[in-house]
């Protein structure tokens, strides 16, 4: 049974809430929005008129949020009353009181992703460390891992890269996440992963060590403006392997995208190579490559901006991309973050999804200013 000082604690926490969310200034911004959505000329710019209606959205996606927090609020109140009363049991209140916790979690945790990319999707790629067939299973592990917490958030997933490992798991695999701050949330997942157990690959049954990279990139849509010179652009084409049915391997359909990029600081020269395999359109294949070459300029530049300002903030971290983030110790029984020290011994909830501890955890040492 929740206490007194803890339904004080709860309401305390949706004051602040409504504070933070800044609640009556976005009710009357709402109001002039919606207003501006009735101009019959709005639609002659399209284009005006869906940045408009996002950002009624948008609005209102908040408003809602509280709301809702508002309301599962006041109905705790009324359970601790109607338990004195004996109308209903101890666990219904308990239960109400969760219910609204668990929803003031996740409104905080989104509140935490304020930039214009965290609210995009996502482009995630996942490759295979040296190591041979174990590292490969380990990649595959950790692709299944983030196909399941995608699916728990309601995400869609596409997978537009596939290669399959020389005996077991995967070279490679690129995957696009597409709702509501999947970015935000997975822009925690880039760096390398690393595995120690058993391994059934061994026949002395020997403790192995493996790694695998993840890579998370914004996946920009129509609202994002990136350019794209097409003289620095070349096409191979290619059959792809991999699942897709017996005529997959036939014709030519997978695409590979070379771009020769030029860091504007730096004057570095690189080579963006990206293949897409998603489809047996060749078309399709091409168009969807281009969007994940904008994707990933995008983030280059986004990547520029965050190299300025650590530049000029002293004492703060920089993002080290490359840099081991997570050990996965099966045998210990231990799952731990190396940036935040986040770390859990549930390690079968996690290869199942259960990822929102480490992600809230990096995103509460993320909104302290350590970038």
């Amino acid at each position: 049974m929740i206490t007194t000082d803890q339904l004080n604690a709860l309401l305390e926490r949706k004051c602040a809430l409504r504070r933070y969310l800044d609640v009556d200034a976005r009710r009357l911004q709402l109001e002039e929005e919606e207003l501006r959505t009735a101009d019959p000329t709005l639609w002659e710019d399209r284009e005006q008129a869906e940045k408009q209606m996002r950002k009624v959205k948008d609005l209102r996606k908040w408003l809602n949020y509280y709301d809702e927090i508002d309301r599962l609020t006041e109905e705790v109140s009324l359970a601790v009353d109607y338990y004195k009363e004996e109308i209903i049991t101890e666990a219904e209140v308990d239960a109400a009181y969760q219910l609204t916790i668990d929803l003031f979690e996740e409104v905080e945790l989104k509140n935490m992703l304020r930039s214009e990319e965290d609210n995009l999707g996502a482009v995630l790629k996942i490759n295979a460390g040296a190591g041979g067939t174990e590292s490969q299973d380990w990649a595959s592990m950790l692709a299944r891992m983030y196909a399941r917490w995608c699916d728990k958030k309601g995400y869609k997933t596409t997978v537009t890269n596939w290669q399959d490992g020389d005996e077991a798991g995967i070279k490679t695999m690129t995957m696009q996440v597409e709702g509501e701050q999947a970015y935000g949330f997975l822009k925690s997942e880039t760096g390398v992963h690393r595995l120690v157990r058993i391994s059934p690959y061994n026949a002395q049954g020997k403790r192995m060590t493996s790694f695998a990279s993840v890579f998370v990139v914004p996946l920009v849509d129509d609202t994002i403006e990136v350019e794209v010179n097409p003289a620095l652009m070349s096409w191979d084409t290619f059959r792809s392997s991999g699942a897709g049915g017996q005529n997959v391997n036939k014709v030519e359909t997978g695409v590979r995208l070379r771009y020769r990029y030029t860091d504007p600081d730096s004057g570095v020269e690189e080579e963006i190579i990206i293949e897409n395999t998603e489809t047996r359109s060749q078309t399709d294949n091409r168009e969807n490559a281009l969007r994940l070459l904008r994707s990933q300029l995008y983030d280059k530049e986004l990547e520029r901006r965050r190299k300025a300002q650590a530049a000029v903030e002293a004492g703060k971290k920089k993002i080290e991309w490359g840099a081991q983030i997570r050990s996965y110790v099966f045998d210990d029984r231990r799952v731990k973050d190396h940036r935040t020290g986040y770390q859990t011994s549930d390690v079968t909830a996690v290869m199942d999804g259960d990822l929102d501890g480490f992600i809230k955890a990096y995103l509460m040492e993320h909104a302290k200013g350590e970038v």
